[in-house]
């Protein structure tokens, strides 16, 4: 499955920082992780800090995957709106998901200063109506999430135009969001791995892959056979096609990033993170080098042709969404490029087993929370690999 279309701004900027070596003999272990990029580096982490050896096995060069094209805004905020997450899923669950993703950022910025990556930003983030209807969602979104204790204001019309320079019906303006370069950080994730003695292997594509109840044995394309007691799939969409039931639709969302603009601390109001309320919203951030990037104009469509056929098109599109909310500000596209995302029928993601496939364990971070749901969904991947209960992997289920 091609996962991006175009020149990810992360792959110029950082190019292939470190090699990794190809699978070239039978391997048996205790636990492989299928997958190189955020999230098996994530989970990767958690499993070597408690003292569980893994083999990593991806296919690609590491990072080459989703994690190239992620424009990696860390909110707890979720695709699903905390009132209507809790219509899906009832007040219990859907409060610990927020207060979870909420949790995994000063988790992720834990991980950061580990593994030396210096880049990460705490943020603020800016959550606007895109319509006056959808101001009294904001208005109760303000109530429930001041109910869990996060650090949120809501602000009126005059306050967004006063403090952003743009006009909005309403907004909600919150203190615990981050932005990170999400390759680069993979990368360091697993060069700190490795010292801890994780075995990682890229470039080695696995075509079979059979369960049983003693284990799980591997083929890869190169003929090698491995076995695991436990096969830990971070693969992400990839994974569509093993599982029975369908848990995700699969969409193509688009991103631009502008030349530097120099001579300019701040863009907007403490560069904050910037999204909307509107079902495919659009989506800001700055650099750490002074550039703007920005995502959106999402389409219900996975094919790369189709996404490459629209990328001068997307490209204009969205240089024009940002001049509409920032017409002093002059951006000029330098790169472009498109990639994949998964929409589940809560926004929420799916951990843990699945009854189908024995001894293996799901780490599926879809929606616009990826990142922090893999650092979710490998706290309960150690805890059942601990078999220690973790009440947390109700809320993830397949079967739910």
């Amino acid at each position: 499955m091609d996962l991006s279309t175009g020149l990810p701004f992360w792959l110029v900027k950082n190019g292939l920082p470190y090699d990794y070596p190809q699978l070239d003999k039978n391997i048996k272990c205790e636990v492989i992780i299928l997958g190189g990029g955020i999230t098996a580096a994530i989970n990767a982490f958690i499993l070597i800090e408690a003292g569980i050896p893994c083999v990593l096995i991806e296919k690609r060069s590491i990072g080459l995957g989703s994690t190239i094209a992620t424009t990696a805004l860390l909110q707890y905020q979720i695709d699903t709106p905390l009132s209507k997450l809790i219509e899906l899923r009832g007040e219990k669950h859907a409060n610990k998901a927020y207060c979870l993703c909420a949790e995994s950022i000063d988790t992720l910025a834990n991980i950061s200063k580990k593994v030396g990556y210096d880049d990460f930003e705490r943020k603020s983030s800016l959550y606007f109506a895109s319509y006056k209807k959808d101001v009294a969602m904001l208005k109760k979104e303000y109530e429930l999430h001041t109910s869990l204790g996060l650090d949120i204001q809501y602000w009126d019309e005059n306050t967004v135009k006063e403090k952003m320079g743009f006009s909005a019906p309403a907004a909600l303006y919150s203190n615990h969001s981050a932005q990170i370069d999400a390759y680069k950080l993979c990368h360091l994730i697993f060069q700190y791995c490795i010292k801890k003695g994780l075995k990682i292997y890229d470039r080695s594509e696995i075509v079979d892959i059979k369960h049983s109840k003693s284990g799980v044995t591997l083929k890869s394309i190169q003929g090698h056979k491995l076995h695991c007691n436990k096969l830990i799939y971070a693969t992400g969409f990839e994974v569509v096609d093993l599982i029975d039931k369908k848990i995700v639709q699969l969409q193509s969302t688009w991103a631009i990033v502008s030349q530097q603009i120099e001579h300019q601390k701040e863009f907007w109001y403490q560069n904050c993170l910037i999204w909307e309320s509107k079902e495919a919203y659009l989506y800001l951030r700055t650099t750490a080098d002074k550039r703007i990037m920005l995502g959106g104009r999402d389409e219900e469509t996975n094919n790369p042709k189709i996404r490459q056929a629209k990328l001068a098109l997307k490209t204009r599109q969205l240089a024009d969404d940002f001049a509409k909310l920032f017409p002093k500000l002059r951006f000029q596209p330098e790169f472009s490029w498109s990639g994949t995302f998964g929409v589940t029928k809560d926004g929420l993601p799916y951990i843990g087993h699945y009854a189908p496939k024995p001894n293996g364990l799901f780490s599926l971070g879809f929606g616009g929370n990826g990142i922090t749901f893999s650092v979710i969904a490998a706290e309960i991947i150690r805890d059942i690999l601990f078999k220690k209960a973790n009440p947390n992997e109700a809320i993830f289920a397949f079967d739910r």
